[in-house]
């Protein structure tokens, strides 16, 4: 029997070469979905991160068959489902991510999405007039009101929390409101990063969480330095205050007048003991 040599597409082998170049020179492989992802946005990322970030679309399995030769990559290719973008480059991992969260934009909802933030419809004029469009104010669970020919939004209304599917209803009348309630763009859902796998959640930093406990660890190493009479910069205008407020004291203590700040410390405390003495005398009868 002689032996049929199956040959891929040109197309196909050119992808396969070109993942497996960039796999080669690249210390973070990156995964992420490209539904909700508009052509518009990935080409704007493409140009801005141009030198930086390399952006592929390929399938899943001319995607394993390149990257299975990635040291330890072989439970992060189970990670690959449905369409995917990768993305190949030497940057940080968890900078790529804020990058393109940055990036993301907002787009009109449609029946079946799935709520990325809390809707609100905020209190005002919507600039609709009366009509059929009521009856959806109130099936939508939002309290109106007619002004001036106008329905108005009595009170800011949360419509869907976060993770809620949003009805054709209520798709329909947030677009009449001029309303764009998802959150879309490239979101990476894992990374590959100098052997560790990354999800989502590892890559997703919280900033102004994170400075508020650098800040609250900063002052409590302040605070041990100063304790522990470590000199140095920071530490150094503290601890020469305290030692300043601690010989004033000892000097106080011991009634000596060492200069003028004791020597007017030392007297007020005089006069506060002989006021007291001279209010206890008087409650004795002595005056």
């Amino acid at each position: 029997m002689s032996k049929v040599r199956l040959e891929y597409p040109a197309k196909k082998v050119e992808t396969l070469s070109k993942l497996e170049e960039l796999a080669s020179r690249s210390s973070v492989i990156a995964l992420a979905k490209l539904s909700k992802v508009r052509a518009s946005q990935l080409m704007s990322l493409r140009k801005k991160l141009s030198g930086q970030v390399q952006f592929v679309v390929a399938k899943n399995t001319l995607a394993k068959i390149a990257l299975k030769k990635v040291k330890g990559s072989r439970d992060f290719l189970k990670l690959l489902e449905e369409q995917n973008l990768l993305i190949f480059t030497n940057m940080n991992p968890f900078k790529l991510s804020l990058i393109l969260e940055k990036n993301k934009v907002y787009l009109p909802a449609r029946a079946g999405d799935v709520a990325t933030d809390p809707i609100i419809v905020p209190a005002g004029n919507t600039g609709l007039p009366p009509g059929p469009v009521l009856s959806e104010f109130k099936e939508c669970g939002i309290p109106t009101r007619i002004e001036s020919g106008s329905i108005w939004v009595t009170k800011d209304t949360v419509v869907r929390q976060k993770g809620e599917v949003i009805s054709l209803k209520l798709a329909s009348l947030l677009a009449k409101l001029g309303i764009k309630p998802i959150r879309a763009g490239i979101s990476i859902y894992a990374a590959y990063a100098d052997g560790i796998i990354l999800r989502e959640g590892d890559l997703k930093l919280d900033l102004e969480e994170y400075n508020k406990q650098v800040g609250l660890l900063q002052a409590q190493a302040l605070a041990l330095a100063v304790e522990v009479c470590y000199a140095c910069k920071e530490s150094l205008p503290l601890l020469i205050a305290r030692a300043v407020q601690r010989s004033v004291a000892v000097a106080v203590s011991a009634a000596y007048p060492a200069d003028k700040l004791t020597t007017e410390k030392i007297l007020g405390e005089a006069h506060l003991k002989a006021s007291i003495l001279m209010g206890e005398l008087s409650k004795r009868g002595y005056f």
